[in-house]
């Protein structure tokens, strides 16, 4: 697969303005609706479609009423979408501090908002839940965050007839989360990932049986671990459908022991559903930049990607993810992508400009020097990588458990490993004891590889292209042009 920024020639229109926390879904194979998110401080309400006939971007003009006398639902983010047939479900989310809990549909036939009157068991108001459609009828809800507490409840709605019903579980379950995943494969939901109580990132997969009233099942998780090179903890990503796989990408994990950091993520993983493991997707060319609370649609054999988060900055970019036989991948190395200039794809929080090349290439320099006294080697190949994954390192595991005692169930990976790190910030240098140092060692390194990684990444392929200049009477150095092409 091959990652292309879109350009001119794929779409016309007025294009959507950049934002996280927004939703994307496909109504049909016809267009791709986005809705609401935040950006510059401010939620949003309005929804931009694609029209995948015709490459054509536009703004709908939208009727409705709601309860308030509203058109449609209040500007807010972080809210479930779910499209059914032609009608686009929207449930809860922020606005500003407030939680919401209200419901909508958008027929997108005519264009046309309803505030709906659900009956049942109601779900509580809540923001970073996780919902995916059920055949062309019901919808399941799972988890979230309503402002005191995560949430581990599953609702299904049942879209004729508006009635909620929460679903009773019994047995073991997932603990609660917010900023996850949920997935529909076949009979089953697949959850991934998400914040936990107390702020742990997980990195979990479940499955969850009897939502199809035909089968008969008994609902009831089952936590699955799959073979392959599983995805690092996250929340904050997407998981796309398409054909026998399914596509993450992106989300927000932690840095390390260093809490304080965080790192976001914009590797492919796929769910092969044919071999049953989760697979690492080979990806040609420049990636977008890292990013969580974006949105990946599929369309056809192509995914797009647009906007997300990075922790300073908004973003409004577009991406493909194509075959590499796709008509899109054959104009790689061709001129700059100019769909969007680099000043209205990007917005930070603080409305200042990036950072200028001397800037970035001096913030380089003391993660260069720190990596000359701990003899860590950071290649442009992972393969060349000498980095024990954090799910592997036993040593890691059994003193995280060991220090963890009888405050946390060492089942509880994720938290036990989250104490080992609060002891060590708290730690002074002679306190940490001799066998502390390898787990503490290799988890600073896993900080500085996922953090930095993509810089020297970029430095090799910009190595690669100046390679023929540097055989000029006056060869270009690639120590003043690697920031640069950052």
């Amino acid at each position: 697969m091959h990652w292309v920024k879109a350009d001119s020639s794929d779409f016309s229109g007025n294009l959507p303005l950049p934002r996280s926390g927004h939703t994307a879904v496909n109504v049909g194979k016809s267009k791709v609706v986005i809705f609401g998110g935040f950006a510059d401080r401010r939620f949003l309400d309005d929804i931009s479609v694609y029209d995948i006939e015709n490459k054509l971007w536009f703004t709908p003009y939208c009727t409705g009423s709601g309860s308030d006398g509203q058109a449609g639902p209040s500007p807010r983010a972080f809210h479930v979408a779910v499209a059914i047939d032609c009608n686009m479900f929207i449930f809860g989310g922020r606005t500003g501090s407030k939680r919401l809990g209200d419901f909508w549909m958008l027929d997108t036939d005519i264009w046309q908002w309803s505030e709906l009157t659900s009956y049942g068991d109601l779900p509580s108001p809540r923001e970073f839940a996780a919902a995916s459609a059920i055949g062309n009828r019901k919808i399941v809800m799972h988890g979230g965050w309503d402002g005191k507490k995560w949430l581990s409840d599953v609702y299904i709605l049942d879209t004729i007839s508006l009635e909620w019903m929460e679903l009773s579980i019994s047995g073991s379950a997932p603990p609660p989360r917010c900023g996850h995943s949920a997935t529909m494969v076949e009979k089953r939901l697949l959850i991934f990932g998400g914040r936990g109580g107390g702020g742990p990132i997980m990195g979990d997969l479940w499955a969850l049986k009897g939502l199809i009233e035909e089968e008969n099942e008994t609902p009831g998780w089952t936590q699955l671990k799959l073979p392959g090179q599983a995805p690092s903890p996250r929340c904050g990503h997407t998981v796309t459908s398409g054909g026998h796989y399914l596509l993450l990408f992106g989300g927000h994990g932690t840095g390390g022991w260093l809490s304080r950091y965080d790192i976001y993520h914009n590797d492919c993983i796929i769910l092969d559903r044919v071999s049953v493991q989760w697979k690492l997707l080979t990806t040609s060319n420049a990636l977008p930049l890292p990013r969580a609370y974006h949105s990946m649609t599929c369309i056809g054999a192509r995914y797009l990607l647009f906007g997300g988060f990075d922790g300073k900055s908004t973003f409004g970019d577009l991406w493909w993810l194509v075959p590499e036989d796709d008509s899109i991948a054959k104009r790689l190395v061709s001129a700059p992508p100019d769909i969007l200039s680099e000043s209205k794809s990007v917005t930070t929080l603080s409305g200042s400009p990036e950072s200028s090349p001397k800037e970035s290439q001096t913030e380089q320099a003391p993660i260069l020097e720190l990596q000359k006294r701990l003899g860590i080697s950071i290649s442009s190949s992972k393969a060349q990588v000498n980095l024990v994954d954090e799910m592997e390192d036993k040593e890691l595991h059994e003193l995280s458990s060991r220090l963890a005692g009888e405050t946390l169930p060492t089942r509880d990976q994720f938290a036990c490993i989250q104490a080992l790190r609060d002891h060590w910030r708290r730690s002074s240098e002679s306190s940490i004891q001799l066998q502390e140092l390898g787990p503490l060692l290799r988890d600073y390194q896993r900080l500085i590889i996922h953090k930095y990684f993509l810089f020297f990444a970029l430095a090799t392929t910009a190595e690669k292209i100046l390679s023929p200049i540097h055989n000029l009477p006056h060869p270009i150095s690639l120590e003043k042009t690697t920031a640069f092409s950052i």
